[in-house]
């Protein structure tokens, strides 16, 4: 995941330096001290995460966010107040850190931005598979694709609910969605992958599939309504 440093504050860039180089997987492709060049930047090159800075001289880290629409990469704010954090993640992004970031805390962030990749990436080749096998009680079961209402994490298993009712099947969330229709279903949490084509209504933040109630988690929020073809 290719990574831009966006903050005015060069001891806070070094800083933050240190943690990216730490984390396997996160390439660092430079770092801006304003939001203006941080967004010709992103207009050039192939960024997938801008750990950006909310109080910057002249467009804010905000202002930022907001000016760059469909073509935004990732975002995880740092920041050393937490005055703007509910406007910040009502711009759908993947985290607010406080200022000084903990490497715990900055590993807990980039894992986030690594699950909405992950739930969202283009190249699975089973898109036209109508049908899964489970191994449920030592039995191989198939399971149509269109009956499957959502999955859902418990531990080391996943629970694949159907209208009749769930298996429990000895996995990760991770895997099993890998093995799913990118167009038909979409991680909207941590614990939950839903059926696009099931959702009754989305309301406060949590969908509804018939009398199911599933959170969406602020970091999926963005690419759930894309994925809902908003009118």
């Amino acid at each position: 995941m290719n990574c831009l440093i966006v903050d005015d504050n060069k001891m806070a860039r070094m800083a933050m330096k240190q943690l990216v180089s730490q984390v396997s997987g996160l390439t660092l492709v430079g770092e801006c001290d304003n939001a203006m060049e941080a967004y010709n930047k992103v207009n050039k090159e192939q960024i997938d995460l801008l750990l950006l800075d909310i109080e910057m001289p002249g467009m804010t880290g905000l202002e930022l966010t907001k000016n760059m629409g469909s073509k935004s990469p990732l975002i995880i704010f740092t920041t050393a107040k937490a005055d703007y954090a509910v406007e910040a993640f009502e711009l759908n992004v993947v985290d607010y850190i406080i200022k000084p970031v903990a490497p715990a805390r900055f590993l807990q962030a980039i894992e986030k931005a690594k699950e909405v990749v992950d739930s969202t990436r283009q190249d699975l080749k089973v898109e036209e598979k109508e049908f899964v096998f489970i191994r449920d009680n030592g039995i191989l079961k198939r399971i149509d694709i269109n009956d499957i209402l959502y999955l859902e994490a418990m531990g080391d298993y996943v629970k694949v609910h159907t209208a009749q009712k769930f298996h429990v099947v000895h996995s990760t969330l991770k895997a099993i969605g890998e093995k799913l229709p990118l167009t038909k279903f979409m991680r909207v949490h941590r614990s939950y992958i839903v059926a696009l084509n099931k959702i009754d209504f989305i309301e406060e933040g949590v969908i509804n599939i018939g009398k199911n109630s599933i959170p969406v988690a602020d970091a999926y929020r963005g690419s759930l309504n894309q994925q809902l073809n908003l009118l």
